[in-house]
């Protein structure tokens, strides 16, 4: 009798752990590994290359080589050594991402005779390269901004500006730009590119600027 009833007392234990399993909540799963990411430093249009810090909880890394790469594993642990990568690998790890970063805008800078709005030899030659920047670019969107030195007063200055901006617009128009994509405007010789007291000139001043966006 006695056996029976310790046999009994423990099935009904085994039957309350096995109960309290089954109601027991499971444990949490752990949380996801972090995804990796990736920094990179591309060059500019121009070959220059500037430079980035990658910094998180755990340290930090500088990149200043052009096409140079960084990884960050998790938040806590600092970024990985930078490494060289060729552009082949960036173009599949970021194709996609480059793709729609819009193309930079691009900007020439021409230069005048004294007293008019004659460009300059060196300067004419230029105005091909404002028409092939805007096909690659399929710009409608075109800056000419005009400027002189600081012999004149103010109002002749930027009359002048304005002259030398119209002029510059009539000869990318007949390359064959889009007047409605110009836009037009005289700083005078508020902007200096190389500053000067009143009355001096100076033939880098007389300029006009276009901006190819």
């Amino acid at each position: 009798m006695r056996a029976r009833n310790a046999a009994s007392s423990l099935a009904l234990m085994g039957a309350m752990l096995a109960a309290g399993c089954h109601n027991a909540a499971p444990p949490a799963p752990p949380p996801p590994p972090m995804a990796q990411n990736l920094f990179v430093l591309l060059p500019n249009e121009d070959g220059t290359t500037g430079s980035i810090v990658v910094t998180n909880a755990g340290g930090s890394q500088q990149l200043t080589q052009a096409n140079t790469v960084v990884a960050v594993d998790r938040a806590d642990v600092a970024p990985a050594r930078p490494v060289a990568m060729d552009a082949g690998e960036i173009q599949r790890l970021f194709g996609r991402t480059l793709a729609l970063i819009p193309t930079p805008e691009v900007r020439f800078s021409l230069y005048f005779n004294i007293g008019g709005t004659a460009l300059t030899a060196e300067s004419l030659a230029i105005l091909p390269k404002i028409l092939e920047a805007c096909k690659e670019r399929q710009s409608t969107d075109v800056s000419i901004i005009g400027h002189t030195d600081t012999t004149g007063n103010s109002d002749s200055n930027y009359r002048l500006g304005l002259a030398r901006a119209e002029q510059t617009r009539k000869m990318i128009e007949d390359l064959g730009v889009d007047s409605s994509y110009i836009f037009t405007e005289s700083h005078g010789a508020s902007d200096l590119l190389v500053p000067t007291k009143d009355n001096v000139s100076e033939p880098r001043n007389r300029r006009v600027e276009v901006v190819v966006r």
